[in-house]
This record gives C-alpha cells, sequence and structure tokens, in this order.
C-alpha cells in the first residue's frame, strides 16, 4: 500500500518536486553503485561532462547528464533547495513544460560555455576537467525569474528583497570567483545557465519563445515511445464497419418509418446539429438527413 501511495504522490506532484526526486534518487543510487562495484569513478565519468573535445565525441549525452549528478552531500542540497524555492515562482506564472524546458536547455548551456572555455580561453586550454551537477540549470530557472518579473519581492530571513537584486549579486558573486577559485570550471558552467535564462526570459517578454524548438522535439521523442492503446485500433474497426453498414442500410431504414417516426429523428438530428454542428454527426445520421431531404 505503501509503495502504490509513494507512486501516486510522485505522479501527481509538480515538475519541481519530481525533478528533485529524481536527482536525490540519482545521487543515492550511484554512491551505492560505485560502493558495491567498487569502481571509483568510471561510471560517473562515462556521464559527467568533460572538457577534451575527442572524449566529448564518443559520449555526446553528458551534455544533459552530468546535471543530474552531484559530487557531495551539500552540493546536492544546495541546488535542490534553490531549484525548490526559485521553481515555485516560475510555476506560479508558466507551465510545467516551459519550466523543463528552461531548466534542461540551461543545462545545456551552462555544459556548452564550459566546454567552449576550457577549449578557447588560454588560460585553462591546458587543463582538462569533468563538470557535475545541476548549478547550471538550477541558474537558468533563478535568472529567467528575475529578469522576466525582476519587480517580485520575496523573503528572505527578516527583510523582502526584489528577484533582480539576487540574480545581480549570484552572478557577480560566480564572476568574481573564477579567477581564484578551484571550481572554475563550474562558475563558468553557472554563467552558461545564467546568461541563457536571461535571454530566453528577455526574448519571452518580446514574443519570441526560443525554447519551442526543443518542446516540438521533446514531444516528438516521446511520441516515438508512446505505444498504440489496442483499444484506439478496436474503436476504429468498429466505426468503418458502423459506418459501412449505415450506408447500405439508410434508405431501407427510411423507408420502414412511419411519417411520424421520420419527423422524430430528423427533430433529433436537427437538435444535435444545433447543439455541436454538422460534423458531430454520425455517418448514419448524415445519410438518414440526406434520405429524407431526397423523398420531401
Amino acid at each position: 500500500m505503501s509503495g502504490t501511495s509513494l507512486s501516486y504522490q510522485f505522479k501527481t506532484a509538480s515538475i519541481v518536486v519530481k525533478l528533485i526526486v529524481i536527482n536525490v534518487l540519482i545521487w543515492v543510487g550511484f554512491m551505492l553503485l560505485e560502493w558495491i562495484l567498487n569502481s571509483g569513478n568510471i561510471i560517473t565519468q562515462w556521464l559527467s561532462l568533460p572538457t577534451d573535445l575527442s572524449r566529448l565525441i564518443i559520449q555526446p549525452w553528458s551534455l544533459l547528464t552530468y546535471a543530474f549528478l552531484h559530487g557531495g552531500f551539500w552540493h546536492i542540497f544546495w541546488n535542490m533547495l534553490i531549484l525548490y524555492w526559485f521553481g515555485q515562482i516560475v510555476l506560479n506564472l508558466f507551465t510545467e513544460k516551459r519550466f523543463l524546458t528552461v531548466y534542461l536547455l540551461g543545462a545545456l548551456a551552462g555544459g556548452v560555455f564550459f566546454v567552449i572555455s576550457y577549449n578557447l580561453f588560454p588560460v585553462l586550454i591546458q587543463s582538462t576537467a569533468f563538470l557535475v551537477g545541476a548549478s547550471a540549470a538550477v541558474r537558468a530557472i533563478m535568472i529567467f525569474i528575475a529578469t522576466y518579473t525582476p519587480n517580485t519581492e520575496v523573503r528572505i530571513i527578516f527583510f523582502n528583497v526584489k528577484l533582480w537584486h539576487i540574480g545581480v549579486f549570484v552572478i557577480l558573486t560566480d564572476l568574481i570567483q573564477i579567477p581564484s577559485s578551484d571550481n572554475a570550471g563550474g562558475l563558468l558552467a553557472h554563467v552558461g545557465g545564467a546568461l541563457f535564462g536571461f535571454v530566453y526570459a528577455q526574448q519571452l517578454g518580446k514574443g519570441n519563445d526560443i525554447g519551442l524548438w526543443w518542446e516540438r522535439f521533446a514531444d516528438t521523442v516521446v511520441g516515438f515511445f508512446k505505444p498504440r492503446p489496442k483499444s484506439e485500433k478496436k474503436a476504429k474497426m468498429k466505426t468503418v464497419y458502423r459506418n459501412t453498414k449505415a450506408h447500405a442500410t439508410a434508405s431501407t431504414v427510411s423507408k420502414s418509418m412511419s411519417k411520424t417516426e421520420k419527423q422524430i429523428r430528423i427533430d433529433t438530428i436537427l437538435d444535435k446539429i444545433s447543439k455541436s454542428g454538422y460534423d458531430s454527426l454520425s455517418k448514419e445520421d448524415k445519410d438518414f438527413l440526406f434520405k429524407a431531404g431526397k423523398d420531401t
């Protein structure tokens, strides 16, 4: 019973809660898996985002999978806490599909910015690194909503703070730390995710949805894996059979009816048209109406 209850709660939860649960389960699962297999970081490295382009070519999935891995408890704790906080604000204004689009494309943008930086900036070219964590995706969510509704206020302990104040503080903190931080790659990914969130919100305010292509792509991919219900096939077969029969017997039914019965049937069909339109009629109804019109 408890298992069914947990499954139901997960299915009915918001996309924010689902992402948090997925991230936590993956973090716990990978810790246990690597402990059981005693394989060090081999499994994690195949899902982490590398700076080496030759390796990235053979593991392109890492441009997204890295965002579902975390290095330690505090890493995932702060990411999920901030995601929950800002995610609720986003869902007050946008659909879950758009939230997920900002989140995933933010992760993708952060990953691309990370790889480009390590292969473009001279100070980083000689370095090799792997990226893990949802920070870029979380930054995208944070800056997206701070840009879209900058003057919205939130309560932080004893003070009300506007979202744009939080956004500016977070970005400046990341930029200041990059030159001296041991986690320069992670901070660069933050900047990439934040930049995407900013551009997305700006364009959306102008009426341009730059994430629409991703939503269509995701719908197409999901459609490939969605099985076609057997009941739908049966329904179509029955409909075809009924329609064919109706066409053949409409004349017979019309002739066997009395004038009163015909008029009642006609009135019923006309009433259906007035309520739902002509297209709502069945093939049998259309044939009957056509035949009745010819007989009058």
